[in-house]
């Protein structure tokens, strides 16, 4: 049975949980129950660890996945994306709590959500897209040194009273304190860690956090180890739903928390809208930008009435909920009764999870979030986007998340003029420029049918690069050789590479090859720094589209060919 009905609201403002019910039918239910029950379980350990690791309580953690996964299912612009509490916001969480107390924190998620919501409701979903990938990287890199330095302490089981907030003094009183480390604790987050990855290595459907959680606490609790539990730390967690209790507004704490909900705002915009991205990759879907984060907006008002953290989409989390067969939003609501269920009817046995099991866990999620693969390809780069990297990673460590981000925003602004300027220029029309340029226009050339020309025309910078979504809106249709021509992108940057290289695996993937052909001067350069050749292959990087045609003809005999001897 399938629920089609008209809807006259316009689609552009209807969330995905809306639009999906216009096909929806008891398969997609069915796939969408075991989704959800699988990510639920999953989502379990890592809302625990985040709590914690922000230096809350483990049942707040599991309160904003419920109540946030709810909502950002019901409400957002994703037809897959998984929302709750991520590694992203654990750093900027217990430096507010820190300063300004629970108080503060609930405040400072308020208003981070109406800053969304103002975000999504005015069309600036997609603003968050002119922040410059070696800024994101920065400061991806930089949370994800931070968090594995909160867990060193429950990873070696080490005595201290109390860890400073600060990244240099933390590993002075870690180093101190290291003489005090518990051989138990270890093996137990040794284990955690290489159970999760032998899972991810066996196949991505295993749920690895949740695996590697029960055969700690199992261990643990038949070894009988003496190693804190959240039940020796935080009494256990109470059984139950979560109460709805409005927190207390200090009007005199709004201005300090100006900066910090900035940053929650903007971390929650860009991590949101990047998982999206990875959801639609997986899912063969295109999300609402402006949708999800009122989606995310709203989640983020209503989390800290029931005590909960900020939220935001979670990439781990998404990409699991897909592998393990969603549909629709209702996976993502799924997955929040599913922790629902447990608070309910399984809070009691938390009690023996071992800190040190939930700090393996965060150990991995660090690693995942940090993207370190990119930093080799980032140092072929220019320097001016290598100094930007270093800068925002740098700040993020040693000095502040808040700091870091309006950083890196002026370092994106500066970036940004520097590099269209440089696009201008000024010379003489010469006979020698008039028949350069009689092998890159396309007015007398034939265009066969097994091929297919995409131009980009002017500079190809972030804030521009989602432009390059004329491509694969259309991947089903392509023919099987896509040339795109460069003679008129006058300047490209490590974002425009970096979207350049996803677009040529895409196509691969698909069985597609990617011809790049009348490069000029500045962008031919940074690709050839950044290697971009090992990508497509050195063959397929052509000087204008005359020969790009010819090895358009090439690919396509040889595909022939194949596909004759197959037969």
């Amino acid at each position: 049975m399938s629920l089609d009905f008209p809807l006259h609201i316009d689609d552009r403002w209807l969330p995905k949980s809306v639009l999906c019910l216009r096909d929806y039918n008891f398969n997609k239910f069915t796939r969408d129950v075991i989704a959800g029950i699988t990510v639920g379980l999953v989502a379990l350990p890592l809302a625990m660890a985040f709590a914690i690791a922000s230096g809350l309580t483990p049942q707040a953690g599991i309160y904003c996945a419920v109540v946030t996964g709810f909502l950002i299912s019901l409400l957002g612009g994703s037809k897959t994306q998984i929302g709750g509490p991520t590694g992203a916001f654990v750093v900027v969480v217990a430096g507010i709590v820190a300063v300004h107390g629970l108080d503060g924190l609930f405040m400072c998620t308020m208003m981070a959500g109406v800053l969304l919501v103002v975000l999504g409701a005015t069309g600036m979903g997609s603003a968050v897209k002119f922040i410059p990938r070696p800024v994101v990287l920065g400061f991806t890199n930089g949370i994800a040194v931070l968090i594995a330095s909160t867990q060193i302490k429950d990873f070696f089981g080490l005595h201290v009273a109390k860890v400073p907030g600060e990244f240099w003094l933390r590993i002075k009183v870690l180093a101190a304190a290291f003489p005090s480390w518990s051989l138990r604790a270890t093996l137990l987050a040794v284990c955690t860690v290489v159970v999760m990855v032998a899972c991810r290595a066996i196949s991505n459907r295993i749920p690895g956090p949740i695996v590697a959680m029960l055969g700690a606490t199992l261990a643990a609790y038949f070894l009988k180890f003496p190693v804190e539990t959240i039940g020796t730390r935080f009494g256990g967690i109470p059984s139950g739903l979560p109460h709805l209790a409005i927190p207390q507004w200090h009007a005199s704490l709004v201005h300090g928390l100006l900066g910090p909900a900035f940053t929650v705002a903007m971390l929650g915009a860009i991590e949101s809208l990047m998982s999206a991205v990875v959801s639609d990759r997986m899912s063969n879907d295109r999300h609402n930008p402006n949708v999800e984060l009122i989606g995310q907006g709203v989640a983020n008002i209503i989390s800290p009435m029931f005590g909960g953290l900020p939220a935001t989409g979670a990439i781990a989390r998404t990409a699991t909920n897909i592998r393990a067969g969603a549909q629709s939003p209702v996976a993502g609501i799924i997955h929040a009764l599913t922790l629902l269920c447990v608070l309910m009817f399984a809070a009691p046995l938390a009690s023996y999870i071992p800190m040190a099991a939930l700090a393996g866990i965060l150990m991995i999620v660090a690693y995942n979030m940090g993207e370190w693969r990119e930093i080799p390809q980032l140092l072929k780069l220019t320097k001016t986007d290598i100094s930007v990297w270093l800068v925002t990673f740098g700040l993020t460590v040693f000095a502040d998340l808040t700091v870091a981000v309006e950083a890196g925003m002026i370092l994106a602004a500066l970036l940004f003029i520097t590099r269209v300027s440089n696009t201008t220029t000024v010379s003489q029309v010469t006979d020698e420029y008039i028949e350069d340029g009689r092998m890159h226009i396309l007015q007398d050339k034939d265009i066969p049918y097994y091929a297919t020309i995409f131009r980009i025309h002017g500079p190809f910078l972030f804030g521009a690069t989602d432009k390059i979504s004329a491509i694969t809106e259309k991947m089903h249709e392509l023919p099987p050789v896509v040339i795109i021509r460069l003679r008129n992108m006058t300047a490209i940057d490590a974002t425009g590479v970096y979207a350049l290289e996803e677009i040529a695996r895409q196509l691969h993937s698909s069985g597609r090859t990617l011809i790049l052909c009348g490069a000029r001067e500045q962008p031919f350069q940074l690709m050839r720094q950044a290697e971009f050749e090992e990508v497509v292959g050195r063959e397929n990087i052509c000087a204008n589209v005359n020969e790009a045609l010819l090895r358009a003809e090439a690919v396509f005999e040889k595909i022939q060919t194949k596909a004759a001897a197959a037969k």
